[in-house]
C-alpha cells in the first residue's frame, strides 16, 4: 500500500502537493515494475475540523455549498477560517458541527458530499495532466472503524484514559497518541490507526508506505509504535509488516524561502504546470515553427510536466530544493529537457539508418570492441540495479542519477564511434536501440512521456 498525494478537500492543490504526488507515483511505478501488487491510495483530507467550520459557516451565513469550482470553495474556506480564528463562539459551534457530521446528520452529510465532489473534480484534472493514477480513499472511509478500534484497544489495555481522553502511551515518546478526545470526537491520529488496521486486516498489506512532508515524521513514528504496541504488525512466518514514512523537504523559491506568490500564498499547482508548459511551447516553436498543433500540444505538455517532475525527483527527497523555471527548462545539464532531446536525437539515429530494428535484432548481434562501446554496454546492464536501489531505498533520485549517467555515457560513445555507415553499423545500431529502450523505461518509471523528435 502506498499512501500519497493526499490533498485537503476545499483547498487547491499547491506546490507542496507536487512532491508527495510525483515521489509516490515513481515509487509505485518502480514497485509495479518489480511485479509487486501495489494499491495506490489517496488519503484525501475529506473529514475533520475544516468541515465543521465550513458547514457551520454556510449554515450561519446562508451561503450555498454547490460551488462550481474549487476557487469558490477556497474563498469559502478563507472566510470560515477567519471566523474560526477570530470568533470563539463560532469555533465552539464549528467543533460541535464536526461531531454532528461524524454522527451522520443528513443535512450535514449532504453539504459534505457536495463540497467533496467539487474538490474531487479539480483534483482529477491535475492527476490527468500529471498522468498519475490513484484510488481515492479519504479519511471519511475510516469513520465507521474509529469507535470499534478505540474500543478494541481500550479493552485490550493498550489504550488508557487520561484527563478524559483515550490515549496510547508508548516508550520513548513524551506525548501519547490521542485515540479519542475528551469530548468523544476523533482526530487524524485515530484515523491513521484505523487505516493501518484496515490495510492489514482487509488489504492484507505486507508493506505500507506513507509519502508526506518530513515534518510529519514524529507523528508517523508515534502511529507506527502504537500499532506495534497493539500487536498488529506481526505476520506468521515472514517477520512482520514493513512500515515506512517517506519524508521530503520543502520547495523553495529562488530567494531560498518557501516558494510563494507575491501575495504570500503557496503557489497553486495548476499555475505552476501552466507556466512550465507555456515556456516549453515557446521553445519548441522557435526550433520548429512548422510543427502542427496536435504535436505541439503533446510535446509541450510532455516536456513541461516532465521538466517539473524531474527537477523535483533528481534531488535527495529529504533535501529542500529551489524551484527555478530557467534551471529546469535548460537544454544543458541534468534536466528532463536535456534528456528528452537526447532521446529524440537517439531515435533520429535509428530513423536515419532506415533499418528495421526488430528484423535486425534477429540477424545481428551486439559486439562490444571499442572502450566506449564497452562502457555503454556496461552502463545499460546496470539498469536493474538502479531500479532495485530505488525500491530498497525509496529514493527516486537513484533512478534519475542512473538515467543521466546513461545519457552521458551514450554521448561519449557517439562522439567517438560512428554508427550509420560504419563497418560496425548493425552492432552499433542495436546498442543505440538498447540505450533508447532503457531510457524510455526510466522515463516511464519517473512518469515522464518520452519524445521521439523535437
Amino acid at each position: 500500500v502506498v499512501d500519497f498525494s493526499s490533498p485537503n478537500v476545499a483547498k487547491e492543490m499547491h506546490v507542496g502537493h507536487l512532491r508527495s504526488t510525483i515521489i509516490g507515483d515513481t515509487i509505485c511505478n518502480a514497485l509495479e515494475y518489480c511485479q509487486a501488487d501495489v494499491l495506490r491510495l489517496n488519503h484525501v483530507g475529506d473529514w475533520g475540523t475544516q468541515f465543521g467550520m465550513l458547514i457551520e459557516h454556510m449554515q450561519s451565513t446562508g451561503e450555498k455549498e454547490d460551488a462550481q469550482d474549487i476557487g469558490d470553495l477556497q474563498e469559502l474556506y478563507r472566510s470560515a477560517k477567519k471566523r474560526f480564528d477570530d470568533d470563539e463562539d463560532f469555533k465552539t459551534r464549528a467543533r460541535q458541527a464536526v461531531k454532528t457530521l461524524q454522527d451522520g446528520d443528513p443535512d450535514s452529510m449532504a453539504s459534505w458530499k457536495k463540497i467533496c465532489e467539487a474538490s474531487r473534480r479539480e483534483f482529477q484534472k491535475i492527476y490527468d495532466r500529471l498522468n498519475v493514477t490513484l484510488q481515492e480513499r479519504g479519511e471519511s472511509f475510516y469513520n465507521p472503524l474509529l469507535a470499534p478500534v478505540a474500543t478494541e484497544l481500550e479493552d485490550s489495555g493498550v489504550a488508557k484514559t487520561s484527563d478524559g481522553a483515550l490515549c496510547i502511551f508508548v516508550d520513548g515518546e513524551e506525548v501519547p497518541l490521542m485515540l479519542r478526545k475528551s469530548d468523544g470526537g476523533f482526530g487524524y491520529a485515530s484515523t491513521d490507526m484505523a487505516a493501518i488496521r484496515q490495510r492489514l486486516e482487509e488489504e492484507k498489506a505486507d508493506w505500507i508506505i506513507y509519502v508526506t512532508d518530513a515534518g510529519q515524521k514524529g507523528h508517523f513514528d508515534l502511529v507506527f509504535k502504537s500499532a506495534m504496541k497493539a500487536g498488529w504488525l506481526q505476520k506468521d512466518g515472514d517477520g512482520g509488516v514493513r512500515l515506512d514514512h517517506v519524508g521530503f523537504g520543502l520547495v523553495l523559491g529562488e530567494d531560498g524561502k518557501r516558494f510563494r506568490t507575491r501575495s504570500g500564498d503557496l503557489v497553486r499547482l495548476v499555475e505552476l504546470l501552466d507556466e512550465a508548459k507555456a515556456r516549453c511551447r515557446d521553445t519548441i516553436l522557435e526550433r520548429r515553427p512548422e510543427i502542427d498543433q496536435d504535436e505541439l500540444e503533446m510535446a509541450s505538455s510532455a516536456m513541461g510536466y516532465g521538466a517539473v517532475k524531474y527537477a523535483d525527483l533528481k534531488n535527495n527527497r529529504m533535501s529542500n530544493y529551489k524551484f527555478s523555471y530557467d534551471q529546469m527548462l535548460s537544454l544543458q545539464g541534468d534536466t528532463a529537457v536535456y534528456l528528452l532531446y537526447a532521446h529524440a536525437r537517439i531515435a533520429g539515429i535509428v530513423r536515419k539508418s532506415e533499418m528495421d530494428i526488430e528484423t535486425l535484432s534477429k540477424t545481428a548481434r551486439i559486439r562490444l570492441e571499442e572502450p566506449k562501446e564497452k562502457a555503454l554496454g556496461l552502463k545499460i546492464c546496470q539498469f536493474p540495479d538502479a531500479v532495485a536501489d530505488t525500491v530498497q531505498s525509496l529514493m527516486p533520485n537513484r533512478l534519475t542519477e542512473y538515467l543521466y549517467d546513461l545519457t552521458e555515457t551514450f554521448n561519449q560513445f557517439y562522439g567517438e564511434c560512428k554508427v550509420v555507415g560504419s563497418e560496425n553499423e548493425e552492432s552499433r545500431l542495436l546498442l543505440v536501440e538498447a540505450t533508447a529502450r532503457v531510457m524510455r523505461q526510466c522515463f516511464r518509471l519517473l512518469g515522464i512521456v518520452p519524445l521521439y523528435r523535437l
